[in-house]
């Protein structure tokens, strides 16, 4: 048995989740249901990102204060985790929470008694959507490569953190493997960012331009913490770093495993300025980052403030949390871009749920109604040679979906769990169970042990299934499990064929 910690990247919440953070959420929950799953120790971490300037510049658009604009929506995304049936152990807002302030100004003093502050006057193009500085070489046609929009001029002083000191230190753990980043891509990316000669970063904004949000920088409070530097102590924070050790020394001193799950848009931050800023304190280092394409509309990238894509609590409220988690699953390649569309999620739902898995359970369950009253039997005879090839790869079937998540690849996952649905349905249609029981007048009795020896498989292998597509579809395994669990009583479908709806956008 190891130890997992397991944490999400913390949202921005100047507005309701889209339905891209959701794809964060299940692949990271699915991770954690997988290895809770086979013994291992896991806590698993969400939260919100509350100081960002872009949450003042929304509240202030709303007439609310920034208190209750991060309170109000950082319930929306708690409320869309609950309706996804993600996991969480622990919550964090960081403008809220009483472990995450005291946390911040331990770091920030750790890292300052290392002498890796200094004070320096600073000008540029700064984007208040990614809360960064960006070089006039990286712009667009002048606008922020990764909102696309205008960028504006900021000239103040700051204090800034020697990102530069540790730039061999970072690249040595990721080419030893230290910090593993997947899939490969990203981690090409990190490195090609770190070889192109890293700057070092101001990490604190004035007062003023902060409007007076933010945790202000210990002893010099003309000054706050730089929003980033802020977020990404909420991985140590929410573990009572600085206020109380005893879950710190547990989870990120004692762990065998510590596992940030991201979008690729913020890759450097945790890649380098995020190992950095542990390398200052003198604390470990994530030992993984897994990185998540984006999801995209037609094309374009699914935001908040492009408001392009539907709301997912939406999407669950008219097709289920199943669909979604499945389609996220299946459909989302481990390193390109995935358009989704309504559409899209329906067919896929009731391709692979409806039409796959929910078929052979309502199949299996219907025929052990029927021929056993209920009871599923107990199989008395030896296997045939397809019957033992059958069981042999359903018995794989869960440390096969587990060891392609740990890889980050979940439609790899989701696809073994077709495939073995697909083969057992051809089986089904081969051998035609219905056929042994020869309820038809005037056929001859059946040997009741053949149909008992198929039957008590077939039921025993719909529950390995539910068992390794539990981290994928908890819900719905969880429903298979009781379909198939010998009541006696006929239930519903699992999963019901869908009809494209029209839900709310974002």
């Amino acid at each position: 048995m190891s130890r997992w910690y397991i944490t999400v990247s913390i949202p921005y919440v100047n507005a309701a989740p889209h339905v891209g953070y959701a794809l964060e959420l299940i692949q990271a929950d699915a991770l954690a249901r997988s290895h809770r799953h086979a013994g291992d120790e896991v806590r698993f971490l969400g939260g919100t990102d509350d100081h960002a300037l872009k949450n003042v510049i929304a509240a202030e658009a709303a007439g609310l204060a920034p208190t209750e604009l991060v309170a109000t929506n950082g319930d929306r995304f708690l409320r869309l985790a609950e309706a996804l049936g993600i996991s969480f152990d622990d919550f964090i807002r960081t403008s809220s929470d009483v472990r995450h302030a005291p946390g911040v100004d331990r770091l920030w003093r750790r890292t300052a008694e290392r002498g890796d502050f200094y004070r320096n006057f600073y000008e540029g193009q700064y984007c208040v959507g990614c809360e960064q500085f960006y070089a006039a070489g990286d712009l667009i046609d002048g606008c922020c490569p990764e909102h696309t929009t205008t960028t504006e001029w900021v000239s103040e002083e700051n204090w800034f953190f020697r990102l530069s000191r540790y730039t061999e230190q970072i690249v040595e753990a990721i080419t030893s493997g230290t910090m593993t980043i997947e899939p490969e891509c990203y981690r090409n990316e990190a490195l090609a960012f770190l070889a192109s000669g890293v700057q070092d970063i101001s990490v604190s904004r004035s007062q003023r331009r902060a409007r007076g949000w933010g945790i202000a920088v210990p002893d010099d409070p003309d000054q706050v913490i730089y929003v980033w530097w802020d977020a990404l102590a909420n991985y140590v924070t929410a573990l009572g770093y600085g206020t109380n050790d005893g879950a710190f020394q547990k989870w990120w001193l004692g762990t065998d495993e510590r596992v940030h799950v991201i979008g690729k848009g913020i890759l450097r931050f945790h890649a380098v300025y995020w190992p950095a800023l542990l390398l200052s304190a003198g604390l470990p280092l994530p030992t993984r980052l897994y990185v998540h394409p984006y999801l995209t509309a037609e094309g374009v990238k699914i935001s908040k403030s492009a408001g392009n894509g539907p709301d997912p609590a939406g999407l669950v409220d008219a097709y289920g949390a199943d669909a979604l988690r499945w389609w996220m699953c299946h459909e989302v390649p481990p390193s390109t871009d995935a358009d989704f569309s309504v559409e899209r999620l329906v067919a896929r739902a009731n391709e692979d749920l409806a039409n796959g898995l929910g078929n052979l359970a309502s199949r299996v369950a219907a025929m052990v109604i029927r021929f056993r009253g209920g009871a599923i039997p107990s199989p008395t005879r030896q296997m045939d040679a397809e019957q033992a090839r059958l069981q042999q790869s359903v018995a794989a079937l869960e440390q096969t979906v587990r060891q392609r998540i740990d890889a980050f690849d979940f439609r790899a996952a989701a696809l073994s769990i077709t495939d073995v649905v697909g083969s057992l349905n051809r089986y089904i249609e081969r051998i035609r169970p219905w056929q042994l029981a020869r309820e038809e007048k005037g056929q001859p009795p059946a040997d009741p042990h053949e149909l008992d020896q198929v039957l008590g498989l077939l039921a025993q292998i719909v529950g390995q299934v539910a068992d390794a597509a539990t981290p994928l579809i908890p819900e719905g395994a969880e429903r298979l499990r009781q379909q198939i669990g010998g009541s006696g009583v006929d239930v519903p479908p699992t999963f019901p064929r869908l009809e494209v709806a029209a839900p709310k956008t974002t």
